[in-house]
């Protein structure tokens, strides 16, 4: 039952992009592009819900539970921060990441059918995943947000200032806005994950995932202090934001 609940939040959070991509291209907006994602949203909870049922626990025991946890997180960050600074652009440029997270987690033997439930839970395992892989909501959407700019800043050079998407970009000084505080509570929120890592029972997959995680830690500590102390370009660090992010996601699939 999970994958068909599964399929339908992938093919919300396709419509989504696809019908946000066609009112941009006619110069329009459509509210139906939250609407749709928040559909998604639903029914990846209801999945998170089925497969924590299963497990007795935290559901992020396979590489496509954390796919969809990422993509839940992705979307809770989108519906906060979309409707606080009124980024309405956003969705259309998150819809494909979150669609892209959850078909990944949709292919053939990235959910374990059978999973073996949980006997003991040790709640520090659990909070350092759960936390971690929130981060990965926020800091993903610091991605997308940087990707919008890169593009803003781009149609600004090229003189690109009739077509639809221009107009409904979002002005370039809020998205840096949203992208210094992203950025800044997905490293609050990774900073947690690795405090609970630091106090969970050690095992070897578990010292896989806290080094992972402590090296993100890093990275992205690097790029706040960097950009408190001496400050970074805007492009520069958009681009930043969206090759950490990136190379973060790329690591997943070593861990499992």
């Amino acid at each position: 039952m999970d994958h068909w609940i599964l399929l339908l939040a992938v093919l919300l959070a396709a419509f989504a992009a696809a019908q946000g991509a066609a009112y941009l291209r006619q110069g329009t907006r459509s509210s139906l592009t939250l609407f749709l994602i928040a559909g998604s949203l639903i029914a990846q909870t209801v999945v998170m819900w089925l497969r924590s049922e299963l497990r007795g626990s935290c559901p992020l025991g396979d590489l496509g539970e954390i796919f969809i946890f990422s993509a839940w997180s992705l979307t809770i960050f989108y519906m906060a921060v979309g409707s606080m600074f009124r980024l309405s652009l956003l969705g259309v440029f998150t819809a494909p990441l979150v669609c892209f997270l959850l078909a990944l987690a949709a292919l053939p033997g990235m959910l374990d059918s059978a999973p073996e439930r949980i006997a003991v839970i040790d709640p520090w395992r659990e909070g350092h995943a759960a936390l971690s892989v929130m981060a990965y909501g926020a800091l993903g959407l610091a991605a997308v947000a940087g990707v919008m700019f890169i593009v803003l800043n781009r149609k600004l050079k090229d003189a690109e200032t009739n077509d639809g998407l221009f107009k409904y970009l979002p002005p370039a000084r809020g998205l840096i806005v949203v992208i210094h505080r992203l950025l800044f509570w997905g490293f609050i929120l990774l900073t947690s994950g690795v405090l609970c890592g630091l106090m969970m029972e050690t095992s070897v997959g578990a010292a896989k995932h806290l080094i992972a995680a402590a090296i993100q830690w890093v990275a992205y500590l690097t790029l706040i202090l960097m950009e408190w102390k001496k400050g970074i370009p805007p492009v520069k660090l958009s681009f930043a934001a969206v090759v950490l992010f990136v190379l973060s996601f790329l690591i997943f699939p070593f861990l499992n």
